[in-house]
This record gives C-alpha cells, structure tokens and sequence, in this order.
C-alpha cells in the first residue's frame, strides 16, 4: 500500500467514525428522550395512584372521627341520663358499618330499652345493636 492509500485509508476511517459517533449520538439523544418520557408517564401514574390513595385515607379517617364522635355522644347522654345506671355499659361505634353497639349491663329491661332509645336518638343514621344483659346486682 503507498502512503497515499494510507492517507486516504486513514481519512475514510476517520470519516467513518466520526459518522457512526454522530448516530450513536442521535441514538443516545432518542433513548434519552425515550426514557424521559416513559418515566414522566410512570411519574404521573404515580402520583395519580398516590393522590387517589390519599382520598381514601382522608375519607377513611373522617369517617373514623365522625364514629369517635357518635360514641362520645353516645355515652355523653347516657351518663347525662338519670333513668339509666351507665356505669356499667360500654359504646362502640363501627364508621364502616354505621353501627352503635351498647355492651355491657343493666339493672332492668326498661333501663335496657331506654339506652337503646338514647342511643337512637344521639346517633342518627347510625343502626343500634343492644347487646345489653340485666343483671339486678351488677
């Protein structure tokens, strides 16, 4: 080979890498652009999954205190209450299933129904589930 092969031989290849750097550039760019978008999209996606889950807890939470809540008025009354001896009747309150549960006794099935009836009327839209028992002597 003579040196102005060489010369030339050497020129194509330098032409020839300074191409294929150019499109491995160009592929890179793409792959970038690529890739920055399909993590924007699962960024977004995210953030979608992240914000609905905060609503649920929100949600949830509220309906914890608006329980706590009726429980409180619940027991409020029936303490407030002269007919009824509340000192040994436990409230519960269930958000999810919008239930009072009276637990515990009584000396009477009057002071039974009469919680039942206090209960109702403290905690409207809220079912009443008396579990009450009578016991004459607590």
């Amino acid at each position: 080979m003579s040196l102005k092969h060489g010369y030339l031989a050497v020129a194509l290849m330098s032409g020839l890498s300074l191409a294929a750097c150019s499109n491995t550039a160009a592929g890179v760019e793409k792959d970038t652009e690529r890739n920055a978008d399909k993590a924007a999209a699962e960024a977004r996606a995210a953030t979608k999954d992240a914000s609905e889950a905060t609503k649920d807890a929100a949600a949830n939470a509220g309906a914890a205190i608006a329980a706590a809540v009726e429980t409180i008025d619940v027991k409020s009354a029936l303490m407030a209450d002269r007919t009824v001896d509340s000192s040994h009747i436990n409230v519960d309150t269930f958000a999810e299933t919008k239930t009072v549960v009276l637990k515990g006794s009584v000396k009477t099935a009057t002071q039974r129904d009469e919680a039942a009836r206090i209960a109702a009327a403290e905690a409207p839209g809220y079912r009443i589930d008396n579990q009450l028992t009578i016991v004459p002597n607590p």
